[in-house]
């Protein structure tokens, strides 16, 4: 997620200059490169070159990054799942610390960006999420539902974006085409949605004993609903 959030940023234009520091060090290399950043060799390197320290690791890795640290950072901004506010601060004791969670979209500045309220000394860090999309502050305790919704669901239409455009390329359409209406198709639905519930459009694409209705109907006897409700489920039980 850190790398979407620093191709956005980079996309934008307006983004703060970055640095990365990675086990991997040809990774981080490989997007410094892509992005205009640098790196730096080690965790205490970067944390002392850096104005705020974006935390995007497994959140059983917090332990032992801020050891490397001696619990010590500038402002945090964290992007890890399962890892409240209160289990960073155990870690960096006195450091302020924005809690986020972005989606995939922020790569291209249309993402959706849920944050808890940000600690005292923190809220200027909110200042670097709109160029990457819509932000929306919610309780923490909400976050984990929020993040099963918009976090992993790029994952989901993608898998229907691709299921729908083989379709349309198995009766015919040149896939790359077909892509491309289906890819046009989600994004105007998307701003649709912004003005009509989802019922209502339903609603209007299906009149009765249409093509449409047969579809909506073969895929609610293919449990497509249903299956959606256990992938959000089955997300939660993880971040939990």
């Amino acid at each position: 997620m850190a790398a979407a959030m620093a191709r956005g940023w980079a996309r934008s234009g307006s983004g703060p200059e970055m640095l990365f520091c990675d086990l991997d060090a040809e990774r981080a290399q490989s997007l410094a490169g892509e992005v205009g950043g640098e790196t730096r060799a080690d965790l205490a390197s970067l944390a002392a070159d850096a104005d705020a320290l974006l935390l995007a690791v497994k959140p059983a890795a917090l332990d032992s990054v801020a050891e490397e640290l001696g619990g010590k950072a500038p402002p945090i901004i964290s992007v890890m799942a399962a890892t409240p506010l209160e289990r960073i601060n155990s870690a960096f004791p006195g450091v302020p610390a924005l809690r986020v969670m972005p989606n995939q979209p922020a790569e291209v500045g249309r993402g959706v960006m849920v944050h808890a309220a940000p600690q005292e000394g923190a809220e200027a860090l909110l200042d670097l999420l709109p160029t990457l999309g819509t932000t929306v502050e919610l309780p923490e305790e909400t976050m984990e539902a929020a993040m099963a919704v918009m976090s992993c669901s790029p994952a989901y239409v993608a898998l229907f974006a691709e299921a729908l455009a083989g379709a349309g390329a198995r009766d015919g359409l040149e896939p790359a085409l077909s892509l491309e209406l289906v890819a046009g198709t989600l994004e105007g639905t998307a701003e649709l949605l912004r003005e009509r519930d989802p019922e209502a459009i339903r609603k209007a694409v299906a009149p009765p004993g249409g093509a449409t209705e047969a579809g909506l109907d073969a895929l609610d006897e293919g449990g497509f609903s249903q299956a959606i409700a256990s992938a959000v489920e089955a997300s939660l039980a993880r971040f939990r």
